[in-house]
């Protein structure tokens, strides 16, 4: 008799609430499915190993024991982490001593969930891959996966060739003998915080919420954006500080506070570390963003002769272009950020320390680092809003095309310049404001992107968007 369940593979992995779609029989079938799929294709083996990492989330440390006693049932070798770690460093694991790896996280969801992520070649596996394990699944008879292990299961504390990784792309001793101010991380609880110490023997940077706390402090999402970064802000006016970072749950996403405690949006950030990555380190090449990011990257991409593409939502499409040798940058909205020279992963530690660098080299503070992008391309006002509807949508691109239908010559008195139906619906106007109304592929949502270069046409630009997303 097969698995009679839903299991589905989202933007990046899956999730489910704790207890309810998120269950330890759950996590054994996908642990199954996922080795029917090494097997089938040739990967079990005496050369493939997995590692399994987890966050701090509630249990996660119990259902990462659960996935390695179905692998080591399986006979393959696998190795769970003595500790919690970010996601990033089970990416670079992939990279070297691992075949595959496993992250039971749940990114950055609020505390109810956990999820799991699969890793290959130091980034996200394809949709292709989790679309067969999805099939694997299905067939899956409950009482063929045993809850015993055969063996004892290996465990490792693999920090130290993570940080070996980290700190071999920066030269941080003279960094930070460079920097005259101090730095804050907020780790929003997160695992990202198990590698802090590991890294850094500075009084000039310091970190906050470093508790390991499943409910996530006050802010039960340890999402980083403006709204959950309240407590940085002000320890950034506080302490007079000349910048602060924020990591996820997992440590791949990353937020940024200014010197004068301003959030910086992504629309903001992904502009400062192209023009870095171009100008001072002298990288040439093709940048990929996701298509619900901004239009400073193609301004400066524009000027610079230099490929630009955009990507559907989620950082796996862009991973997938960055192990191509002509990508030297990928960006996503919500805080995912990748450059040539790296493992094709967002890593919210690799870019803290890339922002510290520039400070050091330019010396320069954030407010004017992004002044001379705002001074040379423009600026930048971007908002998202989640609007509920009755039910998911049956197809994305049906939902595009009944908006594109009803779009006038003008919006704004600006005319229409490019629609893109990638994801969504984005429609680009003839000055480069923009919006993207995209239905969400988990919830009955839609949501709402937009980005102008002044606060009154930004709400007026979302105002439009939200009325014609009514279909």
């Amino acid at each position: 008799m097969s698995v009679d369940l839903k299991i589905k593979f989202g933007t990046d992995g899956f999730r489910s609430i704790i207890s309810d779609g998120f269950t330890y029989e759950n996590v054994r079938i996908i642990a199954q499915g996922f080795c029917d799929y090494l097997c089938y294709n040739g990967y079990k083996n005496s050369d493939t190993r997995v590692f399994v990492g987890y966050d701090r989330r509630f249990l996660s440390s119990r259902f990462a024991r659960e996935f390695c006693v179905v692998l080591t049932n399986n006979d393959i070798e696998c190795v769970l982490s003595k500790t919690p770690v970010p996601t990033p460093m089970v990416s670079y694991l992939t990279t070297k001593d691992f075949t595959f790896g496993v992250m039971i996280t749940a990114s950055h969801n609020d505390y109810l969930y956990n999820g799991i992520k699969f890793k290959f070649k130091g980034r996200s596996v394809l949709p292709s891959v989790t679309s067969e394990i999805e099939v694997y699944i299905s067939k899956i008879g409950k009482s063929y996966i045993s809850k015993t292990p055969k063996k004892n299961i290996v465990e490792e504390d693999l920090r130290d060739k993570y940080v070996k990784y980290l700190l071999s792309k920066f030269n941080l001793r003279e960094i930070l003998s460079k920097i005259r101010g101090k730095i804050i991380f907020d780790f929003m609880y997160g695992s990202g915080a198990d590698i802090f110490n590991m890294i850094f023997d500075s009084k000039n940077v310091f970190a906050i919420n470093t508790e390991n706390d499943p409910l996530f402090g006050d802010i039960y999402s340890p999402e980083p954006v403006e709204k959950n970064l309240r407590r940085l802000k002000e320890f950034v006016r506080k302490e007079n500080a000349i910048c602060g970072f924020a990591l996820d749950g997992d440590g791949d996403r990353f937020a940024l506070i200014d010197d004068k405690g301003n959030y910086m949006t992504p629309q903001r950030v992904a502009p400062m570390i192209l023009n870095y990555l171009v100008t001072n380190k002298g990288l040439k090449g093709r940048v990929v963003q996701a298509v619900s990011l901004g239009y400073l990257t193609q301004r400066i991409a524009r000027e610079k002769n230099l490929l630009f593409e955009f990507t559907p939502v989620g950082f796996k499409y862009i991973a997938d272009r960055m192990s191509f040798e002509d990508t030297i940058f990928g960006a996503e909205e919500s805080g995912g950020y990748s450059w040539k020279g790296n493992i094709p992963e967002r890593d919210g530690l690799v870019t803290s320390l890339l922002f510290m660098e520039m400070i050091s080299k330019l010396n320069m503070n954030i407010s004017e680092i992004y002044s001379v992008i705002k001074n040379n391309y423009g600026d930048s006002y971007f908002i998202r809003e989640d609007v509920k509807i009755d039910k998911l949508s049956a197809s994305k691109y049906g939902y595009a095309m009944k908006i594109k239908s009803k779009l006038p010559k003008e919006i704004l008195t600006k005319k229409i310049k490019e629609i893109i139906t990638l994801d969504g619906i984005k429609v680009i106007l003839e000055n480069d404001w923009w919006f993207l109304i995209r239905p969400s592929g988990t919830e009955p949502l839609i949501r709402i992107y937009a980005e102008a270069e002044n606060e009154k046409s930004l709400r007026e630009l979302v105002r439009f968007a939200r009325e014609i997303s009514v279909v």
